[in-house]
């Protein structure tokens, strides 16, 4: 069946206290309203319309996609009064089913139940909730069949205990819906157009509707506030822990993990609490991620460790590492297998050949460095001159001694040795030390300076 989509967007959201439009706050690193229109996505509808209205220019702006529609509702009237707005960008795909920017985490599976039950009708994805204070109450005759929707503010006593709701998602004829939106009136408590009224419209015209229960009431949880929202992201990160734990990996507490991208790992993973991932990140086979660290748009090998506090970004590190704690690994690098990058150590636009190894202390910027060089403490490669930067080139078996300075650019030829507290400016020739020469003095008359006594 061919369908197409509207996501109800227009909502400014003041209980949110923010300049921001609502469905642009975060969700795991997205938009609201990015989740729901992948979402829609994944349904391979005809068209998606976003009706927008708060910080539209925004919400355009944030959401550009070659197959999505705007429409504007200024001012807002309701739910139906913002269909209404999207009806010049809809065509005649045979249904419509409504969504809502602010209501992340429904399933693609869920939508997909509810434009089956739909058939040539109208079906409503329903939940129970043991308290339902200030939801829409599902109206049902004696056979259970769906007569209507009441919005609390419109409620009786009698109806404001029923505990089914409704979600707002909804799936409607077209050509019905057309014919529908007209008729809608908004002489109730809000003086709003309800989208809901169409149910009893659809009664009255005799049209088929449904009411489909959601399994998992979380589902269809919008956000309001800021409250709201955290609330969501402990559940959705609670979602996405449970795939990795099912996956086969291993999370000392599910409760503290943070995924605001796309996190893939191999077998026998190993996250320790307080790990932030964004971007697309790999963990390999046997990768072991320490407590408190932030790992963005990498890619790690098997059998990697990456100890406490540590920080990469936009990096490639291969197999066997080691990384930590407190390291930094910056845009541009790449590490080859067993490489070891150690406590305060801060690599940027670098590579490492297979072995090499920074262990304390260092700072490796703009280079390239062969295979099993030894980077002692306290080194630093010099690669800006004020102006422009300048690249080091370190080859194959080097050994630098601690508290050296590398001024770029200079080439450290294979197999060299430089000496500790050493200035290299020059490129140096394959197998030889280098050092500054220097002559140490010692001064038996001299007296160490004392602090005078306080008065």
């Amino acid at each position: 069946m061919k369908f197409q989509v509207v996501i109800l967007a227009a909502g400014k959201g003041k209980r949110m206290n923010s300049d921001l439009p609502k469905v642009l706050h975060p969700l795991a690193g997205r938009p609201l309203l990015s989740h729901v229109i992948a979402t829609a996505r994944a349904l391979a509808p005809e068209r998606i319309c976003v009706v927008h209205g708060h910080g539209g220019e925004q919400v355009r702006a944030a959401m550009a996609g070659a197959d999505l529609r705007f429409a504007l509702q200024e001012p807002q009237l309701g739910t139906g009064h913002a269909v209404q707005q999207a009806l010049p960008q809809l065509g005649d795909a045979e249904q419509t089913l409504v969504l809502y920017g602010d209501v992340p985490l429904v399933r693609a599976e869920t939508l997909r139940g509810l434009l089956d039950a739909a058939g040539k009708g109208v079906a409503i994805l329903t939940a129970e909730l043991a308290d339902p204070a200030g939801y829409g109450r599902i109206l049902r005759n004696r056979q259970k069949k769906v007569t209507g929707i009441v919005e609390q503010k419109d409620a009786t006593a009698a109806q404001r205990k029923i505990r089914e709701i409704n979600t707002g998602i909804m799936v409607l004829p077209t050509a019905k819906l057309k014919q529908w939106l007209p008729k809608l009136r908004n002489k109730n408590a809000q003086n709003e157009y309800y989208l809901t009224d169409l149910v009893a419209l659809a009664v009255k015209d005799r049209a088929a509707v449904t009411g489909i229960k959601v399994a998992d009431a979380g589902e269809t949880e919008g956000v309001n506030s800021r409250v709201q929202l955290a609330q969501l992201e402990r559940m959705f990160q609670s979602r996405l822990a449970l795939r990795l734990l099912e996956a086969g990996v291993t999370l000392d507490d599910p409760a503290r993990i943070d995924i605001r991208g796309e996190l893939s790992c191999g077998r026998d993973v190993r996250i320790d609490v307080g790990c932030v991932f964004e971007g697309k990140v790999s963990l390999a086979d046997g990768v072991s991620v320490g407590a408190n660290c932030m790992l963005k748009d990498i890619a790690i090998g098997a059998g990697t460790r990456i100890e406490p506090f540590c920080h990469l970004d936009s990096a490639t590190v291969g197999a066997g590492a080691r990384i930590g704690p407190y390291a930094r690994i910056r845009p541009g690098t790449e590490l080859a297998d067993e490489v070891h990058i150690g406590n305060f150590v801060e690599v940027k636009a670098s590579t490492l050949g297979h072995g090499s190894k920074a262990n304390h202390l260092a700072y490796v910027g703009d280079s390239t460095v062969g295979r099993d060089v030894n980077i002692g403490a306290g080194t630093i490669t010099c690669n800006y001159d004020g102006a422009n930067k300048h690249r080091t080139v370190i080859e194959d078996n080097v050994h630098i001694g601690s508290d050296v300075q590398l001024v770029a650019p200079v080439r450290v030829a294979r197999g060299t040795t430089v000496g500790a507290g050493t200035t290299v400016w020059q490129d140096t020739a394959p197998d030889g030390l280098v050092i500054n020469p220097k002559r140490q003095e010692q001064r038996g008359d001299w007296q160490r300076p004392r602090k005078s006594p306080k008065k």
